[in-house]
């Protein structure tokens, strides 16, 4: 799992299982259950560094889409809605992308 020794399996398990269903992803809920809202300010740029796939210092539509599969290689694409809902909601600056410094407002709101 690419979040070994910063998030529990079991969490990451729960985390996973309550937003299964197509439509029913809220990021809120998803960094709560999971763990990550409640970690380190580093530990948040290393979750970064991860769902940053191509590294280019900003999480994209695309990445967005695949941010689930991150946490297990098993779980579901987010869908379209659920997509351009969680990039609203993180995209302060409005370029069209999620840069560190949003992504670690998002985790913590």
């Amino acid at each position: 799992m690419a979040f070994a020794g910063v998030l529990s399996d079991a969490d990451v398990k729960a985390a996973l299982g309550g937003c299964a269903a197509a439509d029913s992803f809220d990021y809120k809920k998803f960094f709560k259950a999971c763990g990550l809202a409640a970690k380190s300010s580093d530990e948040v740029k290393k979750a970064f560094a991860i769902i940053d796939q191509d590294n280019s210092g900003f999480i994209e539509e695309e990445e967005l889409k695949l941010f689930l599969q991150n946490f297990s290689a098993g779980a579901r694409a987010l869908t379209d809605k659920e997509t351009k809902t969680f990039l609203a909601a993180g995209d302060s600056d409005g370029d069209g992308k999620i840069g560190v410094d949003e992504f670690a407002a998002l985790v913590k709101a």
